[in-house]
């Protein structure tokens, strides 16, 4: 991966925890965009099923009045990093 793409540290992260078996915010986010995210090159582990609920309803879990914008940031940032790399390439 190219340096300093925004939000490549958590992209990293997620490809890491997937690669561990772990079931984080980020493996699930990693989850969602893991069909583009081989398209563009990167090798990710198996995706885990029903990314979006799961981590809806893990972001609940923290704090239901913020889930929702919580949510819309994670996957803003899975994107401008999909975003970027595709420009990068």
């Amino acid at each position: 991966m190219d340096a300093a793409l925004p939000g490549e540290d958590l992209v990293r992260q997620g490809l890491t925890d997937l690669a561990s078996g772990m079931q984080t915010e980020a493996a699930l986010l990693v989850s969602i965009g893991a069909p583009r995210l081989r398209r563009l090159g990167l090798l990710v582990p198996v995706a885990l099923p029903d990314p979006e609920h799961r981590l809806y309803a893990r972001l609940v879990e923290r704090g239901p009045e913020a889930a929702h914008s919580r949510y819309n940031a994670l996957l803003r940032r899975l994107v401008s990093f999909e975003r970027a790399l595709a420009c990068a390439r």
